[in-house]
């Protein structure tokens, strides 16, 4: 069984999807999305810790050797990515039938968690296959499915939603087939290991060049790169919480994985940053999303799309990171990746527990919170402290990498934007703060925490927050390993 290991987390979930379409029992089908949910990340811890003794792992499918055949290659990277993201939905399973009572229809159940078992089989094959086809492949079946998870809300607004989102996520991904097609016209592979061997051979020529053009634009749509995010405030706003939680956290970490596997490990680092000069865009539009996200979201009145602004900041900050292009700032983007994903995924999941006491995530509405929810409130602001990068949560390391990378460059000003940007993030989550603890609440409010089931996968993730912003082994140790193989090419 453990030499087949690598291809448990797709095949547990991609069978229980259409179990639970045919299932339909509540009773069934929760327990079995969610004990697969939890099998999935156990395969994948497995999976790290193996591959964190031993090295890289390759499974060949059906035993047709590469090139010709399809592969799965398991590295530090990839792994890192699996983990986070298998664990990201198990944590959100066990709080999913709750909140699902309450935000879906209850006829609606059993196809929203084959929506979410098959979301996140193509959100792991993305991250841990080895063939550029089967990445545009696995791309389009998590796509379809968050478009499905994201309409199936009560919410009117949100097929409007995730209509939007399809429309540019189809543009993104056809992009992003374009780019496939023309390396395999210039190399004859989609082994992605052979193609970083024979892209090489090719690189001088226009077909490679408009090959890194349109992945580059494909995978800028994919993670909301600013000025490209128009997709995302609308399908965090009007989404199920449980979904905007497992897609906050998931959807663009995995994406932003592909934008690293290609450009670092495919094409190069000297090739992206010293011959193209890829840094020189990636550094303003980065910068650009945090000061003008941050100040957006200020402003918000919602405070679902007030952590949707901020999540554009935050991919901001990821990318600032990627774009220094050395071991401190690639460090920083990844730590940022693990490190927001737990955050974001905490504060949304918080919001959910607000939204099913309260019926709305309007501010407005929420005046004496902190009294009438002090636990989730109080939840709500250490997550906001882990966004602000306050020391003691994970979200201090990962800005401090980001800090020390800037340093290290002279980027001076940079320093300083980075600073005042968490002056910005100070003045959204004070938003909250201001309403739930220093307006009285309404006469006729009653005081009720969400139960149990919901609270105990808020604090696991916000334990989570504290525990790496203390133990940076894991996060920022991983990370910085994972940035030297990157900066090596994969080898």
């Amino acid at each position: 069984m453990s030499s087949h290991l690598p291809i448990v987390p797709i095949v547990l979930p991609m069978i229980a999807a259409p179990l639970c379409s045919l299932l339909r029992r509540p009773a069934l089908i929760w327990p079995l999305t969610t004990g697969v949910g939890w099998l999935v990340f156990a395969a994948c811890a497995a999976l790290l810790m193996q591959v964190v003794e031993s090295g890289p792992i390759v499974y060949t499918m059906a035993n047709w050797d590469a090139p010709i055949g399809i592969e799965y290659r398991i590295d530090l990277l990839n792994a890192y990515i699996l983990v986070l993201v298998s664990g990201i939905a198990a944590v959100v399973l066990l709080y999913a039938p709750q909140s699902a009572a309450s935000e879906l229809p209850q006829d609606r159940h059993h196809l929203f968690c084959a929506a979410f078992l098959l979301c996140l089989t193509g959100l792991l094959g993305i991250t841990i296959t080895g063939d550029a086809f089967n990445v545009y492949v696995f791309l389009e079946i998590s796509s379809l499915a968050s478009y499905a998870l994201i309409s199936v809300s009560r919410d009117p607004r949100a097929l409007k939603a995730a209509y939007k989102y399809l429309i540019m996520g189809t543009i993104g991904a056809t992009f992003i087939l374009i780019a496939v097609g023309l390396m395999y016209m210039m190399t004859g592979t989609l082994n992605m290991a052979d193609l970083a061997q024979r892209v090489k051979m090719v690189e001088d020529t226009r077909t490679i060049l408009m090959a890194f053009a349109f992945l580059s634009i494909g995978i800028m749509l994919k993670i909301a790169l600013f000025p490209m995010h128009a997709w995302l405030p609308n399908a965090y706003s009007y989404a199920p919480s449980l979904v905007t939680a497992f897609i906050a956290a998931t959807s663009t970490k995995v994406s932003l994985y592909v934008f690293l596997r290609f450009v670092f490990t495919i094409f190069g680092a000297e090739y992206a940053f010293d011959t193209l000069g890829f840094n020189d865009v990636l550094l303003p539009l980065a910068l650009l999303g945090i000061v003008v996200a941050s100040a957006v979201a200020i402003y918000q009145t919602d405070l679902k799309r007030l952590l949707a602004y901020s999540s554009v900041a935050q991919i901001g900050y990821i990318v600032l990171g990627i774009s220094m292009g050395t071991v401190t700032g690639l460090t920083a983007g990844l730590a940022h990746m693990f490190n927001h994903a737990l955050m974001k995924g905490a504060l949304f999941l918080a919001v959910g527990c607000i939204v099913l006491r309260l019926h709305s995530s309007r501010l407005e509405d929420m005046a004496g919170l902190g009294k009438r929810m002090p636990i989730t409130s109080f939840a709500f602001v250490l997550g906001g402290l882990g966004l602000i990068g306050v020391p003691l949560t994970a979200g201090f390391i990962s800005k401090w990498y980001l800090l020390l990378g800037t340093l290290e460059l002279g980027w001076w000003p940079v320093t300083v934007l980075l600073l005042i940007s968490s002056l910005l993030a100070v003045a959204y989550v004070w938003r909250f703060v201001e309403v739930a603890y220093f307006q009285p609440p309404p006469a006729e409010a009653s005081s009720d925490e969400a139960p149990l089931s919901m609270q105990i996968p808020l604090w696991m993730l916000l334990a989570t927050t504290l525990y790496f912003g203390l133990q940076t082994d894991v996060t920022a140790g991983l990370a910085q390993r994972a940035a030297l193989w990157l900066l090596g090419g994969g080898q």
